[in-house]
């Protein structure tokens, strides 16, 4: 988001740039005449989605686009359940496109805001052990390379350049069209449950294999913790507009809002506003449409940092944060949330080849959070620990290099699509060793 002033901030404030130059491109020759120009020009190029990593990954100081003029379906094959898109269509959006079409994606995140683009190259996933992240339901990709080129590939035509466009961070040019797998529109069951975390951790394996969507939130300095599923279903869609305000809006974001500015404020109530959100876990169940079940309204600002893991890792790391948290009295009442995803084969994604699980972390804007997040990291990287691209994280290229077995055949990649770095920022030189 650029203010009037032309200061640009992603969405929780943490970053931001001051850009010399913002484009609005409306075509793939617009976006090509303007990378032209950079590379002519010596100068380089950003692409904003929404704002919504945590990372500096979208700032720019000097030229950044966004492709907000470039949204909707291109072409939908209901017959192969495919469907083109221009690559800033925003999730939301997305979703109610292709539900008019009688389709719908397999999986989301829970945040509905995000360009399409942003969303698949930063490695945004949802939960679900059957599922993948979101760039695994992508077959097709158009890009406009950081020498200008226009290159549309698939697995069929260009298999390894479309493992490394999957899961890209921007670092190889800017995509501008999107071809994505999809299934028949479909319903799902929401049911959010109250466990004590013990009792969750112990039957992990039987809850995750029974439900076709699971993640839980578990508090810090609480036992409770929140359980929410997520199952295909029959029933008729629910109609519960005013109870549903009162639950996302009032309770989860307006109360919850009230109660982070006074932690804020008297950062040692944290512990106490922590137990008492985690007494207050809803309990109950709701029936819509999939893309109106996954995202959840977030207004209440904070920072975050996730972490992939191997799967089996989950129960471990979570004992071991919850001493940590014992042992340094961290001011954090935000819950911690615990996902799963299927593996895959995509360079720079952090399932790549193991069924994974992610935790993360949260703070509340305007709350220190360097020492929670980085006694947290020292423990998500003991045990195996990739970090999300769109979350704050510590590493740099050569610790990458380490978690990442595909990375140095992604650099390879980078430089050749874009062997000036005009599409790198300060932030991109240090995650990939690049040096002036």
């Amino acid at each position: 988001m650029i203010s009037k002033s032309g200061i640009w901030s992603n969405w929780s404030g943490i970053v931001q740039a001051t850009p010399q130059t913002v484009l609005y491109p409306d075509s793939i020759v617009a976006v090509v005449d303007a990378v032209l120009r950079c590379r002519r020009e010596g100068r380089r190029l950003r692409i904003d989605g929404t704002g919504h990593s945590f990372t500096p990954i979208a700032a720019s100081d000097d030229v950044l686009m966004t492709l907000d003029q470039m949204q909707g379906l291109i072409r939908v094959d209901t017959e192969e359940r495919t469907a083109t898109v221009w690559a800033g269509t925003k999730l939301k959006l997305l979703g109610e496109l292709l539900f008019a079409k009688g389709l719908a994606q397999e999986n989301l995140g829970d945040i509905d805001v995000q360009s399409i683009a942003g969303a698949i190259s930063t490695g945004t996933h949802g939960t679900g052990q059957r599922f993948g992240n979101m760039a695994a339901q992508v077959v097709g990709l158009t890009m406009v390379t950081g020498t200008g080129k226009v290159i549309t590939c698939t697995t069929a035509t260009h298999p390894d350049l479309f493992k490394a466009m999957q899961v890209s961070l921007g670092a190889l040019g800017i995509i501008v069209q999107v071809t994505l797998r999809l299934q028949p529109a479909y319903k799902m069951k929401y049911e959010s449950k109250r466990m004590p975390l013990k009792q969750c951790l112990q039957e992990l394996p039987e809850i995750t294999n029974g439900h076709r969507h699971f993640e839980f939130y578990w508090f810090p300095y609480a036992d409770p913790c929140q359980l929410k599923f997520k199952n295909s279903t029959d029933q008729s869609v629910t109609s519960r507009k005013v109870r549903d305000y009162i639950g996302d809006v009032l309770l989860e974001n307006t109360v919850f809002g009230l109660l982070s500015e006074l932690c804020r404020k008297v950062p040692k109530l944290s512990p106490t506003v922590s137990r008492i959100s985690a007494s207050q876990v809803p309990v109950g169940s709701k029936v819509d449409y999939s893309h109106r079940l996954f995202a959840t309204q977030r207004l209440v600002r904070f920072n975050e940092m996730e972490y992939n893991l191997p799967a089996e890792a989950m129960p471990t790391v979570i004992e071991e944060m919850r001493e940590k948290m014992a042992q340094g009295k961290y001011h954090v009442h935000f819950p911690i949330e615990c996902r799963y995803a299927k593996g895959d084969d995509i360079c720079l994604s952090p399932a790549f080849g193991r069924y994974s699980s992610y935790i993360a972390v949260h703070m509340y804007k305007g709350m220190p959070h360097e020492d929670y997040f980085g006694a947290m990291e020292e423990i998500f990287l003991k045990h195996g620990g990739r970090p999300h691209w769109g979350k704050m994280h510590s590493l740099r290229s050569a610790e990458l290099a380490e978690r990442y077995p595909m990375w140095q055949s992604f650099c390879r990649t980078r430089e050749e699509l874009d062997p000036d770095g005009i599409m790198l920022n300060g932030y991109l030189d240090k995650i990939f060793g690049v040096t002036g």
